[in-house]
C-alpha cells in the first residue's frame, strides 16, 4: 500500500471533506415487508413464535411458465437491521496509553451499544429518527462521559444513561418527488385556445381541481400529494383553498396542454371545497410534491459528526435469529488521522453462508465502499451458532488495526412455546412427525443421510425436555429478582445447549508499533508484527471487569465510547453461561482457561457437536485454545450438571456458592501483560449472584 509523506495533505483533506459531504452518497435500508416477510414484526411483539415450517404458495409471474415461492402463513422470523461507519479512531489500554485504530462504529443502536448490547434492530426501532440534533461524540457526549457525569464514572454504576435513542444515525424524512405547478383550475377546464388537456382525466366537478406541472410528478393515482403555496413573479399567490394534502384521483396519461399553451404534465384531486379561483398564466400557481417519508434518505453531517472517529474495538456487535433477513449498512466516513489513504472498506462475515457473494465482501468478488458512500449487505440468517465478521480490505493490516467483531445467531429453539417438546418441534423442522396438511420447509430440514454438514440432527433420545418459563433457569428452579429466560446455543431438541446468561467475548491482540506506525505515515513491516496488549472484547484486565462503555477522547476533543463491552461474566446461583468465543488475532493462537467452573464445549464453528447419528460428542475441559479465524461456543456450568457425575446431587452449593469469584484467564504467562506492565492481559472474573437482572452484559448481580 501506497503512503505518502507530505505534512500538508491534512489541509488539502480538509477541502476534500468538504466537496464528500456536499456530494455525499451516504444511504441506508431498512424495509419493513419483503416477500420473504410480507408482515411488518415490531419491537413490542418480538419474535414470532415458533410453531412449525413456514407454509408457502407459488405466485405466478406474468408471461412465464414458473413464479417465486411466497410464505402463506407460519411466517417465521422477522426482519432485523444494523447501520455502521467504516473509520477510524483511538483506544485505550489498561495501562492508559492510547492506541490509533482504524475501525467500525455504530450508527444506530447508539443507547444499546452503550449499555453492552447488539446494535441490532426491528425495524420500528431502526426507522425512527432521531427527534433532535446529534452532537459529536454522542451517546458518550450526551450521557456525560467529558464532565465525569456518565453513570459509568464509577463503579458500581450510579443513575441511567441519558441517551435512550436506537435509530438509525442520519435518517431523515424525504421528500421524493417536488414539482413546479404552472396552472390550478377547479371544475371543468377554461376554454383556451389551443384547448386545455388533461388526457385520460374524464371527470370534472365542481370540485375536482386539475393541477399541470412542468415535470412529471411521479405518484400514482391514490398516493398523497402536498400541495404548497407559491409566489409567482410579479407577486401573484397561490388562491386560498389549494393547499394541503390530498389524494390523486387522476393522472394524465399523456402530454398535456395546460392553459398557458405549454406542453407538460397533469393530475387531478378532489378539493375540500368549491368556488375556488383559478391560477394560471403565471407559470409558479404552487409547489406540489410527495409528502416526506423515511426511505433511507440521510443527513450527511449527522454521519459525519457522530461517525467520524468514533470507532469501537471490537466493532459493534450483530445479533439476530434463524429465519431472519438481516439488513446491514456500512458508510465509509474516512480516516481523518490519515487523510492520505482514500480506504475503502467491506463486511465479510467470516465462515458464513451467504445469500449471494455479491455480498461477501471480498473485494475480488464483490464490491467495495468507498469514502463518502453506503452499501447495504443483505443476509438471510441460517444456521444458528457464533460467527465473526472483518473487513477484508488488507486483511492483515485491518484486523490488525481494530475492524474485527462477531455476531451470532439464535436458534428456532428459542421460540418454541412455552413448555413445548424440544424434540417434537425439531422434529417439525427436520420434516418429522408434522401436523396433518403441514408441509415441509426444506429449508430448516437436517437429513444427515444426504447432507453431512446439516446442523440440527436429531438427538439419539428424546430426552423429554419442554421449554421453561421466563425467570427460571436451565435447572428448574426459578430465584427471586431472576430476569432471564433460559435459551439455548443450537436447536439441540434435548436441552443439551440451555444457557441462562450469554456473553459474546472477542479474543484479540495489538501490536502497538504497529499501529503507531499505520498512523505515522510510515511503511508497515508485517513481519515484525507482534501483539503486546491482549485483550478480551477490545479491553486488558483490570479494565475487562470495568462495568458499562469504557470512554476515550479523540483528536476532535471529545469523548467516544470506544470500548463498550466489558467482560464481566455474572451466572446467577446454579445457573449456566454461554461464552460464545472468536479468535480474531492476525498473529497468535490464545488460550482461555477457566479456574473453578468447569467449561462445557457444546459448538466449534457454528455446529453442534453431534455425530451424524444423533449422539452428542460435546465434553468438559478447563481450558480451550483458538487459532485465528475460528470460533467456539462453551457453557460455562455451575450447575449440578457440571459435577454431580462425581461430587454427587447439591454439588454445585458446595462448588460455587453465591458471592463466589472465578477467574477466566490466558494460560500464555507472557498474554496476561500489558505491553510492559505485569499483571494484566487476558483475564476476567466470574461472578455467582443470587439471581442476575438480564442475560447479557449490563445486567446486575443481585
Amino acid at each position: 500500500m501506497r503512503k505518502s509523506y507530505q505534512v500538508w495533505i491534512p489541509v488539502l483533506f480538509v477541502a476534500f471533506a468538504t466537496v464528500v459531504a456536499s456530494a455525499q452518497s451516504f444511504r441506508v435500508q431498512c424495509p419493513t415487508t419483503t416477500i420473504t416477510h410480507p408482515n411488518a414484526v415490531t419491537s413490542a411483539q418480538g419474535e414470532p413464535a415458533y410453531n412449525g415450517p413456514t407454509q408457502f404458495t407459488t405466485a405466478a409471474v406474468s408471461g412465464s411458465q414458473g413464479g417465486y415461492v411466497t410464505p402463506t402463513s407460519g411466517v417465521n422470523g422477522a426482519i432485523k437491521c444494523q447501520q455502521i461507519s467504516g473509520g477510524d479512531g483511538y483506544m485505550t489500554e489498561a495501562d492508559g496509553n492510547q492506541t490509533f485504530m482504524f475501525s467500525f462504529g455504530p450508527l444506530s443502536g447508539l443507547s444499546d451499544v452503550a449499555a453492552g448490547r447488539p446494535s441490532t434492530q426491528f425495524p420500528d426501532v431502526f426507522n425512527t429518527p432521531y427527534p433532535g440534533t446529534l452532537t459529536r461524540g454522542d451517546p458518550a457526549t450526551s450521557d456525560g462521559a467529558l464532565t465525569g457525569a456518565s453513570p459509568w464514572t464509577v463503579n458500581p454504576a450510579t443513575g441511567t444513561q441519558a441517551f435512550k435513542w436506537n435509530g438509525a444515525v442520519g435518517l431523515a424524512p424525504d421528500i421524493a418527488a417536488n414539482v413546479t405547478v404552472s396552472d390550478l383550475v377547479e371544475g371543468a377546464l377554461p376554454i383556451t385556445t389551443p384547448a386545455s388537456t388533461a388526457p385520460g382525466c374524464t371527470s370534472f366537478t365542481a370540485n375536482t381541481v386539475t393541477a399541470w406541472t412542468d415535470a412529471p410528478l411521479g405518484l400514482p393515482v391514490g398516493a398523497q400529494v402536498l400541495i404548497s403555496n407559491a409566489t409567482a413573479e410579479g407577486g401573484t399567490t397561490t388562491p386560498t383553498g389549494y393547499a394541503g394534502t390530498w389524494t390523486i384521483s387522476c393522472v394524465a396519461t399523456g402530454s398535456a396542454l395546460g392553459p398557458g399553451g405549454f406542453q407538460g404534465y397533469a393530475f387531478q384531486y378532489v378539493a375540500a371545497q368549491t368556488g375556488l379561483a383559478a391560477d394560471t398564466g403565471n407559470d409558479v400557481a404552487a409547489i406540489a410534491s410527495s409528502p416526506a417519508a423515511i426511505d433511507g434518505h440521510v443527513d450527511p453531517r449527522q454521519i459525519m459528526d457522530v461517525g467520524v472517529m468514533n470507532g469501537n474495538i471490537p466493532a459493534p456487535l450483530a445479533a439476530f435469529d434463524e429465519d431472519d433477513e438481516f439488513f446491514l449498512t456500512l458508510s465509509n466516513v474516512g480516516m481523518i488521522m490519515r487523510p492520505d489513504l482514500f480506504e475503502q472498506h467491506t463486511v465479510h462475515f467470516h465462515g458464513y453462508p451467504n445469500a449471494s457473494s455479491f455480498y461477501d465482501g471480498v473485494p475480488d468478488a464483490s464490491i467495495a465502499i468507498n469514502i463518502g458512500a453506503s452499501f447495504t449487505y443483505y443476509y438471510l440468517a441460517p444456521d444458528a451458532g457464533t460467527y465473526f465478521w472483518h473487513c477484508h480490505i488488507t486483511p492483515p493490516e485491518h484486523l490488525q488495526m481494530g475492524m474485527v467483531s462477531q455476531l451470532y445467531v439464535r436458534p428456532r429453539q428459542d421460540r418454541v412455546p412455552l413448555n413445548g417438546n424440544l424434540y417434537t418441534y425439531l422434529g417439525y423442522q427436520n420434516a418429522i412427525g408434522l401436523p396433518s396438511g403441514t408441509v415441509a420447509d426444506l429449508r430448516t430440514v437436517c437429513n444427515p443421510s444426504t447432507d453431512i454438514l446439516c446442523s440440527a440432527t436429531m438427538p439419539a433420545i428424546n430426552t423429554g425436555a419442554t421449554r421453561p418459563a421466563a425467570g427460571t433457569l436451565c435447572n428448574g428452579t426459578s430465584p427471586a429478582g431472576e430476569g432471564t429466560t433460559p435459551q439455548y446455543v443450537y436447536n439441540d431438541g434435548d436441552a443439551s445447549t440451555c444457557y441462562d446468561v450469554t456473553y459474546p467475548i472477542q479474543m484479540h491482540g495489538f501490536d502497538p508499533n504497529f499501529h503507531f506506525v499505520g498512523m505515522t505515515f510510515n511503511p508497515e513491516l508485517f513481519v515484525d508484527m507482534k501483539d503486546k496488549y491482549f485483550l478480551l472484547n477490545g479491553r486488558s484486565y483490570p479494565d475487562t471487569v470495568a462495568p458499562g462503555p469504557q470512554a476515550t477522547v479523540t483528536t476532535d476533543g471529545q469523548m467516544h465510547y470506544s470500548q463498550p463491552l466489558p467482560s464481566i461474566i455474572n451466572i446467577p446461583f446454579g445457573g449456566k453461561a454461554s461464552l460464545r468465543l472468536v479468535n480474531l488475532s492476525v498473529s497468535e493462537y490464545h488460550t482461555l482457561q477457566s479456574l473453578g467452573v468447569p467449561m462445557h464445549e457444546v459448538g466449534f464453528m457454528a455446529k453442534l457437536w453431534r455425530d451424524q447419528a444423533g449422539n452428542n460428542t460435546e465434553f468438559y475441559t478447563n481450558s480451550i485454545t483458538l487459532g485465528g479465524g475460528e470460533s467456539l461456543d462453551v457453557i460455562l456450568d455451575a450447575s449440578d450438571d457440571g459435577c454431580s457425575a462425581y461430587l454427587g446431587i447439591g454439588c454445585a452449593a458446595k462448588l460455587y456458592p453465591v458471592g463466589s469469584t472465578f477467574y477466566l484467564y490466558s494460560s500464555n504467562l507472557d498474554h496476561l501483560s500489558n505491553d510492559a506492565e505485569n499483571f494484566g492481559g487476558m483475564m476476567t472474573e466470574v461472578h455467582i449472584c443470587n439471581s442476575v437482572s438480564s442475560d447479557t452484559f449490563g445486567n446486575t448481580c443481585n
